[in-house]
């Protein structure tokens, strides 16, 4: 297949275009400076002229708190840009795939919220993300909504990397224990799409590796499992603490764990269990 990826320099961007080439696909990879989604011109010329089979929409405006005050650039990138390549797409007759996020919904639910639950984001970020979702649903007619949580990957910064340097230099780390979710390795999400680009099951997906944990939780098993695999000594003492001690501009979903109902009701194979891909990640890591 020929597959165009956005955001290819971003974390899961960067898996995406490897893996894609590991299997033989053509793979272009766009990121800002190849291809800016803000300018519908560009966006038509360039996918236009690849002919992909399949865009995967990975680019987006993901700095959440920030979000909250640049709200233009938020909804420039997430919305308008996401409709200039959902257009692009469509001119070329490429299925299209956008990765949005657990920040769709309200995050006060006690149950894992399914794809055809009603969202209500709360903050910003989730608002333009959402704001994309629907500009997405409404112009492309071959399109695949997925969101995914926690994500974190050998590329890029995230809560692992920062947890991995922090927990060696700092006395004491408290972590959040009221929030919870499922973390979700890059190389996972990025098979789950691959499989999900080679069929017409369209439709909203939600794809995160399996079972739950708080962050607090999440910080543990990263101590536990970079102990035994990358045989590091962590000085820092680990303390579960509330949401409250940590205010933060966007607020926070305090439950976002996500229901897999798509990918079973469409004849997939589900995600493997967070800590599994987490010590594949570690390994990587070595």
């Amino acid at each position: 297949m020929k597959v165009l990826v956005t955001g290819s320099a971003g974390q899961l961007g960067q898996d995406l275009v490897l893996l894609l080439q590991a299997q033989g696909h053509e793979v272009l990879g766009c990121d800002r400076q190849e291809m800016d989604i803000t300018d519908l011109d560009q966006c038509v010329g360039i996918i236009g002229g690849f002919a992909p089979d399949a865009v995967i929409h990975c680019a987006a405006h993901t700095a959440v708190d920030v979000a909250e005050t640049d709200i233009d650039a938020a909804y420039l990138i997430n919305a308008t840009g996401s409709r200039n390549v959902a257009l692009a797409a469509e001119k070329a007759g490429a299925k299209l795939v956008y990765i949005s996020t657990d920040y769709v919904f309200d995050g006060m639910g006690t149950q894992p919220y399914h794809e055809y639950d009603n969202t209500d984001p709360q903050s910003i970020y989730g608002k333009s993300k959402r704001a994309g979702e629907v500009l997405v649903q409404s112009l492309s007619s071959k399109f695949f909504i997925v969101r995914t949580s926690w994500v974190y990957g050998k590329y890029g910064n995230n809560f692992v990397k920062t947890m991995l340097k922090l927990g060696q230099e700092k006395p004491l780390l408290q972590v959040v224990d009221d929030q919870k979710g499922s973390p979700t390795y890059t190389v996972d999400l990025a098979n789950f799409l691959l499989e999900l680009i080679q069929t017409e099951k369209y439709g909203v997906y939600h794809a995160s590796n399996t079972e739950f944990c708080t962050w607090y939780e999440f910080t543990q098993a990263i101590f536990a499992e970079a102990e035994d695999i990358l045989g590091l000594k962590f000085t820092a003492k680990l303390e579960p603490c509330a949401t409250e001690q940590f205010p933060r501009p966007a607020p926070r979903p305090r439950y976002s764990v996500l229901e897999h109902l798509s990918i079973r009701t469409n004849g997939f194979q589900d995600l493997r269990p967070w800590r599994e891909g987490l010590r594949d990640f570690l390994l990587e890591l070595k």
